[in-house]
């Protein structure tokens, strides 16, 4: 399934801390093949050929290359499992762990590690690159190393960041409060409704206070199921009878985003409410976040809400798209009481949303 590279091994007598890599693929790990014209991944064997800085860092590092690589516009329910698996399975042997991704599904994919990963303890740092490794301009160097050492860094023997993230251009930002929002530019991600996390620059600046604390008992659950049997349903005006009817009768669906207006707005035509009351009485989740990068869903608020209120549409709150889908998936296969299902669906289980 994958193979081991040590790239930084801890010597004998030596007592420093270990970070385990996790290559997935993506943009960060390709090479300008000048023969055929075109980008290829490279092999991390000759990462310190590409990276020699790495023999510097005062670590321990490992790297786990997925044996088949994946571009981030194909990693699927699936393929989060298994990493949550390669954390498990190394939780004990490693200090932290950094996975190398692509940006496109990069939020999706720290979302659900969020939920798969409970009780975690230590810290796991996505990050990827807007430019291959291989292009003189890249931004993947200063991204992979950072990562690392915001992944090993300690203070009194506790990890900085014991919790899921995404390092980026500078920033760390909590996984399941991050959304890309640049495809042309570094700062590819953002985190509009939570802080930074830390902030690197001549030194790296921890946001302490905005940090989940380090829980010295808390010991790793690894869930390994999601339900896909979702979807997600952006408003827009225009949008008519067929078109729900259509989404709403998908054979075996059983949860529903709702990205609707503002702060929780919708269509208040009865056709359009009948419709969303029918599938909940059937069964079906209906969870309400915002369209808007920096919304935060008050279902009430204004007369175009309360009507979901009165018909059991689920507040998702300040969460992103990225969080409630994947949050959805993980309690539709891991929480059998609906009635408990729909009390942690609109309950914060990892700092995804506030109250």
């Amino acid at each position: 399934m994958y193979r081991t590279i040590h790239i930084n091994p801890v010597m004998p007598g030596q007592s420093r801390s270990s970070v385990l890599v996790i290559y997935t693929g993506g943009t960060l790990g390709m090479v300008y093949d000048r023969q055929n014209d075109q980008l290829v991944p490279f092999d991390f064997e000759q990462i310190l050929d590409r990276v020699p800085e790495i023999r510097r860092l005062d670590f321990e590092v490992t790297v786990i290359v997925l044996s088949e690589l994946i571009d981030s516009s194909n990693m699927k329910p699936g393929n989060w499992i298994h990493l949550a698996r390669i954390i498990r399975d190394n939780y004990d042997a490693y200090d932290s762990f950094v996975i190398l991704h692509g940006t496109d599904t990069m939020a999706y994919t720290a979302s659900a590690l969020s939920f798969l990963l409970e009780g975690l303890n230590k810290p796991v740092i996505l990050t990827g690159a807007q430019l291959p490794i291989g292009v003189a301009r890249s931004d993947a160097r200063e991204n992979f190393i950072t990562a690392m050492e915001i992944a090993a860094a300690q203070e009194n023997d506790r990890p900085m960041v014991p919790e899921v993230c995404i390092y980026f251009n500078s920033m760390l930002l909590r996984g399941n409060r991050a959304k890309k929002k640049e495809s042309v530019h570094f700062n590819a991600f953002h985190s509009e409704n939570y802080p930074h996390l830390a902030m690197a620059g001549v030194n790296i600046e921890y946001n302490t206070p905005f940090i989940r604390p380090y829980v010295p008992e808390s010991k790793l659950t690894v869930y390994e199921e999601m339900d896909t049997n979702v979807v997600v349903l952006p408003l827009f005006p225009g949008i008519n009878h067929q078109i729900i009817s259509a989404i709403l009768g998908i054979p075996g669906l059983k949860g529903l985003v709702l990205e609707s207006y503002g702060s929780g707005n919708a269509p208040t035509e009865t056709w359009f409410l009948n419709a969303l009351e029918s599938a909940i009485e059937r069964g079906l989740v209906i969870f309400n976040v915002s369209q808007c990068d920096g919304g935060r869903v008050t279902q009430g608020r204004y007369q175009t809400s309360k009507a979901l209120d009165r018909i059991g549409v689920l507040s998702g709150s300040d969460s992103t798209v990225e969080a409630a889908i994947t949050k959805l998936m993980f309690l539709l296969a891991n929480e059998p009481d609906p009635d408990r299902l729909k009390k942690r669906l609109v309950t914060p289980i990892c700092g995804e949303m506030s109250l």
